[in-house]
């Protein structure tokens, strides 16, 4: 190709069109209103609601990147559901949902999180990224690309109804979720150790599970009494199968499960899923029977989760949301991690283009991000045995969220992510509270073996605990420098004292449990709060 007819080139071609992509897009163009961008898209726009994708259900950091960093509060209250937070029922085999131990909030707590419809919203991506004057090309499929290296640049071929382009760039972004294609090009591909596979389908009617039960005491636990817009999981031994509802009206309907326990032959067609939920969850299998005519798509994975080896690079290449890494979507992290992995990427292109070299901290964001998704993955990582556990799993998820609000979200929320002076100053207390994690993931899981898994008739009320409430809360404040180092240290000591209070509580009950590992940790930073953390007594 001759000088007169080289390729358009523009500062950041972005393969995916999809939540990460667009998102990106529009953080990029907040930052750097003359930027130029091209987005490649293979569907074509609009979409339909409720589109086939997962990620509907988001949780804090997700939710702060879209309405806060993005500025996208309106559309999100407007068009999307307010999400009533996670919900649980230990429901295996159980017709009675308002008999059996429930876990989650009776009113909603102060920072928000949304029910994401997939389809709308990335319809509403796409017209606010064109608006903002951002190339999106839908309907265009990549054909071939080169990534380029030592300063060249990258050059991308694709056709758009039967027309074939190129255009070369400074920045190549890769959003193209699981297709993976500069992951695939590059030989990044990496298993993990988590084992799991889901299917999941929408269908066009509400599930509501407050009409499941005709008992007004159960009914008014909640205020206001609407579990239905909670992400519901009823969760049994190996398994959890998610209830969202979406804002065009369907409610999408999954099942995760350990590989093993429950294998993917099972579950693998909507006729298969509801036999298998007649066997595991009966009451919703009732309320599925005789809708199949309103079942609008339907989708199965195996072994969903997976690493990857690289993300970031001094090449000015980068991968984010499912083109990188995939976690599992108990406790919905995609959209988390689609916020720290946009964020690190625009510190990097905004550091490129003032002329900084960015191989080092390309280096170090990259570390960094991987730990972050190796302490969630430890959440989930031969965990499934318990889910189905009434006694040990509440536990359980009060510990996690504890760890994912009082040092993950910090660091997104106080915007601290590419901080490195402070992260440097704060890293024993940040190791501490990573490993503290993983053995007492590893301590619950053991504990739950011996576990006798009573099954009360009772909600485990997150709101009843204030200094539960009050952590989510305080995601909200603006803390200063020191500010900020003080909370990481408080909620350090925070974290010793979960970790050493679930330690008793399960040492009392089985004396043979060995702790050693934990132990060994607490004695190193001291605990901070002297009262009781878990629950009590039932609500």
């Amino acid at each position: 190709m001759n000088a007169s007819t080289e390729a358009p080139k523009v500062d950041v071609t972005i393969l995916g069109g999809g939540l990460a992509g667009l998102t990106l897009a529009i953080q990029l163009r907040r930052q750097f209103p003359s930027l130029s961008m091209r987005i490649i898209e293979r569907r074509r726009h609009p979409v339909p609601p409720a589109a086939h994708k997962v990620g509907e259900s988001s949780v804090e950091i997700g939710a702060h990147y879209f309405d806060t960093v993005l500025g996208l509060k309106e559309h999100l209250m407007s068009a999307q559901l307010k999400k009533f937070g996670f919900r649980f029922f230990f429901s295996e085999g159980r017709e009675d949902l308002d008999n059996v131990t429930e876990l989650g909030a009776s009113r909603y707590l102060s920072t928000p999180s949304y029910q994401l419809d997939r389809g709308l919203f990335e319809n509403y991506l796409g017209e606010h990224v064109r608006e903002q004057g951002v190339e999106f090309l839908d309907g265009a499929v990549v054909r071939s690309f080169d990534v380029g290296t030592q300063g060249a640049e990258h050059v991308v071929r694709y056709e758009v109804d039967g027309a074939h382009h190129e255009v070369r760039s400074r920045w190549l972004i890769d959003a193209s979720g699981r297709a993976g294609l500069v992951k695939r090009k590059l030989g990044l591909q990496q298993d993990n150790a988590h084992n799991a596979n889901a299917i999941w389908f929408r269908i066009g009617t509400k599930i509501d599970v407050d009409e499941w039960s005709s008992d007004a005491t159960w009914l008014n636990r909640c205020d206001p009494p609407y579990r239905w817009l909670s992400t519901n999981h009823l969760c049994g031994e190996g398994y959890w199968a998610w209830l969202i509802p979406l804002a065009s009206g369907s409610h999408s309907v999954g099942i995760v499960c350990d590989a093993v326990t429950h294998p993917l032959e099972t579950m693998n067609t909507f006729e298969k899923s509801l036999e298998w939920f007649r066997v595991h969850q009966p009451r919703l299998a009732r309320e599925l029977e005789g809708k199949q005519h309103l079942l609008q798509d339907f989708c199965f994975l195996r072994n969903f989760s997976y690493g990857c080896k690289q993300v970031f690079s001094g090449d000015r290449w980068a991968l984010t949301g499912e083109a990188g890494v995939f976690l599992d979507p108990f406790y919905s992290p995609g959209s988390d991690f689609i916020g720290i992995s946009n964020t690190y990427i625009t510190d990097l292109i905004a550091r490129d283009l003032q002329g900084e070299l960015i191989n080092g901290r390309s280096h170090v964001y990259q570390q960094l991000y991987f730990s972050f998704y190796e302490s969630t993955l430890s959440l989930y990582t031969n965990q499934y045995a318990m889910f189905g556990d009434p006694e040990v799993m509440p536990v359980k998820v009060i510990w996690d969220y504890t760890y994912y609000w009082g040092v993950l979200c910090q660091l997104f929320f106080q915007r601290r992510l590419t901080d490195l002076a402070n992260l440097s100053r704060l890293s024993d207390h940040l190791n501490h509270s990573r490993a503290l994690n993983v053995a007492m993931q590893n301590f619950m899981r053991e504990w739950s073996k011996l576990s006798a898994r009573r099954n009360d008739a009772v909600l485990l009320d997150q709101a009843s605990l204030p200094w539960f409430a009050e952590l989510n809360r305080g995601l909200r404040d603006e803390l200063d420098e020191e500010g900020f180092r003080a909370r990481v240290i408080e909620y350090t000591g925070l974290l010793n004292s979960l970790a050493a209070e679930i330690i008793e509580k399960a040492c009392g009950e089985h004396p043979s449990l060995d702790a050693t590992e934990a132990r060994k940790l607490l004695s190193a930073v001291p605990a901070t709060v002297s009262e009781s953390l878990l629950f009590t007594k039932a609500a």
